[in-house]
C-alpha cells in the first residue's frame, strides 16, 4: 500500500502532525483506537468517512517511520 495517497500533513493543522486524506483526524488516533482494542469496522462506524483504506494506511505509516527509525539508529 502507498500510504502517501492517503496520509497528509500540513503545517497550520493538529499541528502539523500526519493526518488522514487531509482531514482533522490523525494516524495517531487511528492508531490509538486500534491499540485500545477497536476493530477497523468499529473505528468506520464511528468515523463514518474513514475507509479501510485509510485505516491499512496508518497502519503502513507506521511501520514505515518504525523502519526508518530503526535504521536511523543502526
Amino acid at each position: 500500500m502507498n500510504y502517501h495517497d492517503f496520509i497528509t500533513i500540513e503545517p497550520g493543522k493538529r499541528g502539523g502532525k500526519p493526518c488522514v486524506r487531509g482531514l482533522r483526524i490523525t494516524v495517531y488516533d487511528v492508531l490509538d483506537y486500534l491499540a485500545a482494542g477497536m476493530t477497523p469496522e468499529q473505528i468506520m462506524t464511528e468515523f463514518d468517512y474513514l475507509t479501510l483504506d485509510d485505516i491499512r494506511a496508518c497502519l503502513a505509516y507506521a511501520a514505515d517511520r518504525e523502519r526508518h527509525q530503526l535504521v536511523q539508529g543502526a
